[in-house]
């Protein structure tokens, strides 16, 4: 059987190339998936395979990408390994709608589908619960998608908060009043605001009361209308915090749980008031509960091996 090629149009070439002048391992990825050879000469580019079905596949992918991609956003070499991944799983690309723009105007969105699933429970219920492993986007998520509201006057204020309980440390051992001692523990949270909106935006409302980044402890007694409300590390509540924190929600507003119940800091991990919530609210039609995986982590490629390595580890060590 000879080999099948596909030379690109020169209007192809435009709506392609920032795919098909990838890095050497992006365009070995794609030549290794699709079982083609992607060939660069003077002339122009072509697409060469033993099977015209391989072809067709490969551009149905690149086309697919290009159309959702937009001015000034790359495909980094992990992020077209989950293209890939997902494209092997369910027959197509998942590449989510955008967001919103960060702060150098690039867009943000789902980079997978269980993170998909996330925006999407975000969009259509006042209650979700986003829980899974470290690195699968879930604060950072929340966050962007409560900046997005901001700038669609949909919410008046976005306010996030966690409790002051990780890895065992004391805060009153911690130098410095009370916001320069719980600085470090919203720490993460201040990155994602920078990044979406810039350290000065993210200032002004801060002061302006449009943003509170706050303790857990802080929330209680009072009531949030039309905002957007996140509780992050949810994991290392305890019970009545919890309870307290959920009817902390006021009319037209939408709240984020996010947590994960393998990182559990509290003395009796059993006792988390996260594990509970699930247990108790699952089943309301208003609230959705969404469980990322190893599959949905977006940092480094060893994250997920990493993941899975523990996982695997506690499963046959268990305590």
């Amino acid at each position: 059987m000879g080999m099948k090629t596909y030379d690109f149009r020169e209007d192809e070439w435009l709506q392609y190339s920032p795919i098909l002048t990838g890095s050497e391992e992006q365009l070995k990825l794609l030549e290794n998936f699709f079982h083609v050879k992607i060939v660069n000469s003077p002339e122009g580019t072509a697409i060469t395979a033993e099977d015209e079905d391989d072809i067709r596949a490969f551009m149905d992918f690149i086309e697919s990408l290009s159309k959702t991609l937009r001015g000034g956003e790359t495909v980094k070499t992990e992020d077209l390994e989950r293209f890939l991944s997902s494209f092997r799983q369910y027959g197509k690309l998942v590449l989510g709608n955008v967001i919103t723009l960060n702060a150098q105007g690039k867009p943000i969105r789902p980079k997978t589908k269980g993170q998909e699933l996330f925006v999407d429970a975000m969009g259509k219920k006042d209650l979700v619960f986003a829980v899974g492993p470290a690195g699968t986007g879930k604060t950072f998520l929340a966050v962007t998608y409560g900046v997005a509201l901001l700038k669609e006057k949909a919410v008046q204020r976005l306010v996030i908060s966690r409790p002051i309980l990780e890895a065992g440390e004391k805060i009153g051992f911690l130098p410095g009043d009370i916001y320069q001692k719980v600085d470090p523990f919203f720490r993460p949270l201040y990155d994602a605001l920078f990044e979406l909106m810039g350290p000065e935006k993210t200032q002004r409302y801060i002061e302006r009361g449009i943003i509170e980044v706050a303790p857990l402890a802080y929330m209680r007694g009072r009531t949030f209308d039309n905002a957007f409300i996140i509780l992050d590390e949810a994991q290392n509540t305890g019970n009545e915090q919890m309870k307290m924190f959920l009817t902390r929600m006021g009319l037209g507003s939408k709240m984020v749980v996010t947590g994960d119940i393998t990182q559990i800091d509290l003395p009796k991990p059993k006792e988390s008031g996260l594990i509970r919530a699930l247990d108790i609210l699952k089943g309301f039609p208003e609230i959705s509960i969404v469980r990322l995986s190893e599959s949905d982590i977006v940092r480094h490629r060893l994250v997920q091996k990493i993941v899975r390595a523990y996982e695997d580890y506690e499963e046959q060590n268990p305590l």
